[in-house]
């Protein structure tokens, strides 16, 4: 009898747990301002109590912060800690290299960035900011409407009940992306049922269950 292969045991898992879908993608957010600190504040944050009302309230706040150079301006005038009221030296800091490297590279807007991270060489630069990871870079697609799976530990978990367990982070995003194949849905979609089914009801503090993209 042929072993199941990751992929197909993800997708078997997804099936028997969350249906047939369909699983819409989450938006993501029109605000680079908003992007930078969702990418950076994030972990380990009550994302619907916590995180997202400050990023609504910072859209509001700062409007020409819409633009990668609109928000540099912020963050020259402004302690971002402060306007955030999260008080987080690492994770402000954090966000301010992202604004600094993607100011650098002349990506100034969500399309700007949603095609700038098309590009391998382009992803590998991303990393070399402190605090970003393989994960970030795949949860700051999303928020600029790329569908990608960011693999963090409620993927890991929902993988681990599959029977898939020990994997790469790399080796565990492409089995996703193939389940998310075998099955037909978008690869954000998927994620996003995955992550909302494992961190529901038993760990509600977890990274972010929706980013509908907000204008301003």
């Amino acid at each position: 009898m042929t072993a199941l292969t990751p992929a197909r045991r993800i997708a078997d898992q997804v099936q028997h747990l969350l249906g047939d879908g369909p699983f819409p993608q989450p938006g993501g957010w029109a605000h680079m301002g908003a992007v930078i600190c969702d990418a950076s504040f994030h972990a380990r944050c009550k994302y619907e109590a916590t995180l997202r009302p400050r990023l609504l309230r910072l859209q509001e706040a700062w409007p020409d912060a819409a633009t990668v150079r609109g928000f540099q301006g912020r963050l020259a005038a402004h302690d971002l800690s402060a306007a955030m009221d999260l008080h987080s030296a690492r994770k402000a800091a954090t966000a301010h290299a992202i604004t600094d490297l993607l100011v650098a590279k002349g990506v100034d807007t969500r399309d700007d960035l949603r095609a700038w991270l098309g590009e391998r060489v382009n992803r590998a630069a991303l990393r070399t900011v402190k605090g970003v990871g393989p994960k970030s870079v795949d949860y700051i697609g999303n928020l600029v409407g790329r569908s990608q799976v960011a693999v963090d530990v409620h993927l890991r978990t929902f993988a681990a009940d599959a029977g898939v367990s020990g994997l790469p982070y790399e080796q565990l995003r492409a089995a996703y992306e193939e389940a998310a194949a075998i099955l037909g849905h978008e690869r954000g979609g998927l994620e996003h049922a995955v992550w909302r089914y494992t961190s529901g009801p038993v760990q509600p503090t977890a990274s972010p269950p929706d980013h509908e993209v907000v204008s301003t």
